[in-house]
C-alpha cells in the first residue's frame, strides 16, 4: 500500500468552490502519511477554499503527493 497523506474530510469543501489559481502559490505544509508520520514539506498550493488547501508536495522519500490539508498547517513562502 502506498504512503499516503491523511486529508482535511471532504465534506468540509462540500459546497464550496475552490479557488484554483493561473499560478500555484509556493507554500510550506505539514503533512501526515500513514507510514512516514508527519513532516513539514515545501510545495504549492494548487486550490484553496476558506478552511482548507490543497497542496502538491514532495515528501521525505522524494515522492510527489497532493493532499488537502486544513489552512492552518500552510505558510506561504
Amino acid at each position: 500500500m502506498r504512503d499516503s497523506a491523511e486529508q482535511a474530510p471532504a465534506k468540509q469543501r462540500q459546497g464550496a468552490t475552490p479557488i484554483r489559481p493561473e499560478t500555484p502559490l509556493p507554500v510550506r505544509a505539514w503533512i501526515t502519511q500513514r507510514q512516514t508520520g508527519e513532516f513539514e514539506a515545501d510545495g504549492v498550493a494548487v486550490a484553496w477554499t476558506d478552511r482548507q488547501v490543497e497542496v502538491r508536495y514532495s515528501d521525505p522519500h522524494g515522492r510527489e503527493g497532493f493532499a488537502w490539508v486544513w489552512a492552518s498547517a500552510v505558510t506561504h513562502r
